[in-house]
């Protein structure tokens, strides 16, 4: 049984894997996938922030255990990642960090603060003056809009506009499918570093009222900085497997980009923009998921 003080941090962390057509099972203490031939391939859960499982893939509950016991996240996602079904929350998240961003979310003026920080990180300037939530929304928009047309241009792709729909995907351009695909794997990652920072992915800012909301604002703050010239960069190369090597260009750009090492410090500083210090934790409160016994855990340990 591996120990606590085992387990490698988030930081450390290859981002993401991809698994589809096969059965993810555990055998000799290691997670394993199986194909129809009987094919063996161990996963190196530990290492890996969080494994998208495709469709064709099934698990058994000792491979979820498992996953959980290593601190890795589960998402269920749709060919190619274009949609997220679901997620293996593992840990959980801190109640003293959950009351914590819960009183920010809930705070009309230190919710405003959040907001600007997100501003002020996103496109390197300060956000105007009095405005309300709903207004910088609407500056946020119509500066989005501006950045994909310079994305097209810099790759001298036709952009049209942002446009996805889950439920006709078939219908959406090639470039729009690159995009959303590029997306939902920044989402994923997104996703295994608020849980691992002890956060809860519904709790947002900017987003209100979805299951991720929190993880749509911390991944818009990369967004245009990663996924979407990986995207657009695939377009203007003539990939035949959109899907495919958007994903592949992904997964190595976060490991080039050493992004996990990033995601961790920066929410932390955008809540920290709110003036409010975190409260400690409550005599009676569960301790940590993955205590780390040699002391090496910092801003990027998975709670």
């Amino acid at each position: 049984m591996r120990l606590d003080s085992e387990v490698i941090p988030i930081r450390e962390r290859s981002a993401m894997l991809f698994l589809r057509y096969g059965r993810l099972d555990v055998e000799d203490g290691a997670l394993v996938l199986i194909d129809a031939a009987g094919t063996r391939m161990q996963i190196p859960l530990g290492g890996v922030a969080c494994l998208l499982l495709e469709p064709g893939t099934a698990i058994t509950h000792a491979a979820v255990a498992l996953a959980a016991d290593c601190g890795t996240l589960l998402l269920w996602v749709g060919e190619g990642g274009v949609r997220l079904y679901s997620a293996g929350q593992p840990g959980g998240a801190r109640a003293d960090r959950l009351l914590y961003q819960a009183r920010l979310a809930l705070t009309d003026d230190l919710r405003i603060k959040v907001v600007r920080a997100m501003y002020r990180l996103r496109f390197g300037e300060e956000p105007p003056q009095r405005r309300s939530i709903e207004q910088l929304r609407g500056i946020e928009g119509a500066r989005v809009k501006t950045l994909y047309k310079e994305l097209a241009a810099r790759y001298r792709i036709t952009w049209g506009r942002r446009s996805y729909n889950p439920q006709e995907w078939d219908a959406a351009d090639p470039l729009n499918k690159a995009v959303s695909v590029a997306n939902h794997c920044l989402y994923g990652v997104c996703e295994a570093a608020v849980l691992a920072a002890g956060y809860a992915p519904a709790i947002g800012f900017i987003h209100t009222g979805k299951p991720l909301s929190f993880v749509y604002d911390v991944a818009d703050l990369f967004k245009f900085d990663t996924v979407l010239p990986a995207a657009f960069r695939t377009m203007a190369e003539g990939s035949r497997d959109i899907a495919r090597d958007v994903r592949l260009r992904c997964r190595d750009m976060f490991r080039e980009q050493k992004l996990l090492r990033r995601i961790i410090p920066v929410i932390d500083d955008v809540l920290a923009a709110a003036g409010e210090s975190l409260p400690p934790a409550h005599p009676e409160a569960m301790p940590v998921a993955f205590a780390d016994k040699q002391g090496l855990g910092d801003a990027g340990h998975r709670y």
